[in-house]
């Protein structure tokens, strides 16, 4: 069973876990970009201080996690092992019943990403070449609009 939850500062560690488990499986080509340290601080310092953020859970173990805020979905990460199974879903249901109106980016080359965000009724608006994000990496934003 899956138990959706609010993430409190003491959980960041393992969220900032599960977003490395993730980003790396999926862009082995950027994996190694931050430390483990650097990715707890920037949940600790960063993310969990401008986000709301929650945290799917399986057995007492966080397997997904979600961050937003107005308009924005900052990260949305689940562990690879529970792709695939609704976890990444429900936790943008969350995020859709709070805001009309969200937008993310993702990596081009993420297809796997851009197809779970079509499905979930995203629609790709610009694409850009990475030059203006940290890994370089060519980018899609996507927009999603409550009907």
């Amino acid at each position: 069973m899956l138990a959706l939850r609010r993430l409190v500062l003491k959980d960041m560690d393992a969220a900032a876990a599960v977003h490395r488990a993730s980003f790396d499986r999926a862009l082995p080509w950027l994996a190694g970009l931050h430390t483990p340290a650097e990715d707890r601080a920037f949940y600790r310092d960063q993310v969990f201080k401008s986000c709301e953020v929650w945290g799917a859970e399986r057995q007492n173990k966080l397997v997904g996690i979600i961050a937003f805020r107005l308009d924005w979905i900052d990260q949305l990460y689940v562990l690879p092992d529970a792709q695939g199974h609704g976890v990444g879903s429900d936790l943008l249901e969350i995020a859709q019943g709070a805001f009309p109106l969200l937008d993310l980016w993702t990596f081009q080359r993420n297809l796997r990403a851009r197809r779970f965000y079509q499905v979930n009724g995203f629609v790709a608006v610009r694409e850009t070449d990475g030059a203006a994000n940290e890994e370089k990496e060519p980018d899609v934003l996507y927009r999603w609009t409550r009907s």
